[in-house]
C-alpha cells in the first residue's frame, strides 16, 4: 500500500474540499441570503467574508496542497464550530445527519493536518511543511 500513498493523498485532497469550494461560491452568489441565514442563527453577517475565505480560499488551498497542514487544521475547527452552531437542533429535519457529517469532515481534515499533503503538492514543491 505504501506505493499508492502519494496518489491517495492527492485523491483525498481533490475530494475533500469539493463541498467547501462549492459552498463558498454559493455564499458569494447569494451573499445577502447567506447573511440573513447567519443572522437568524445568531452569527454576525460580518463574519461572512471570513467564511467565504475559509471555504473557497481554504478549499482551493487544500486542493492544490498549499499551506495544507495549517488550512486543514483550521478547516477541521471550522467544521466542528459550524456543527455546534448550525446543526444541533436535531428535531428539525436532517440536522442530526448534518451534525455527524461535520464531525466526519473535521476528522478527515484533522488527519490531513497531521499527515500533510503528500508528494504532489505546492507545499512539497516549496519544501515547506506547514
Amino acid at each position: 500500500m505504501k506505493k499508492f500513498e502519494d496518489i491517495g493523498f492527492l485523491l483525498a485532497r481533490i475530494l475533500m474540499p469539493v463541498l467547501f469550494i462549492v459552498a463558498g461560491w454559493g455564499k458569494i452568489t447569494d451573499y445577502s441570503g447567506t447573511q440573513q441565514y447567519m443572522a437568524a442563527m445568531g452569527v454576525p453577517g460580518a463574519l461572512l467574508p471570513l467564511t467565504i475565505l475559509l471555504e473557497l480560499g481554504g478549499g482551493l488551498a487544500i486542493l492544490f496542497g498549499f499551506l495544507t497542514r495549517f488550512t486543514a487544521l483550521f478547516t477541521a475547527g471550522f467544521a466542528l464550530l459550524t456543527a455546534f452552531i448550525f446543526h444541533t437542533h436535531f428535531a428539525e429535519g436532517p440536522n442530526a445527519i448534518m451534525f455527524m457529517k461535520n464531525l466526519t469532515i473535521a476528522g478527515g481534515f484533522l488527519l490531513l493536518g497531521l499527515t500533510g499533503p503528500g508528494r504532489y503538492s505546492i507545499d512539497r514543491l516549496l519544501g515547506k511543511n506547514w
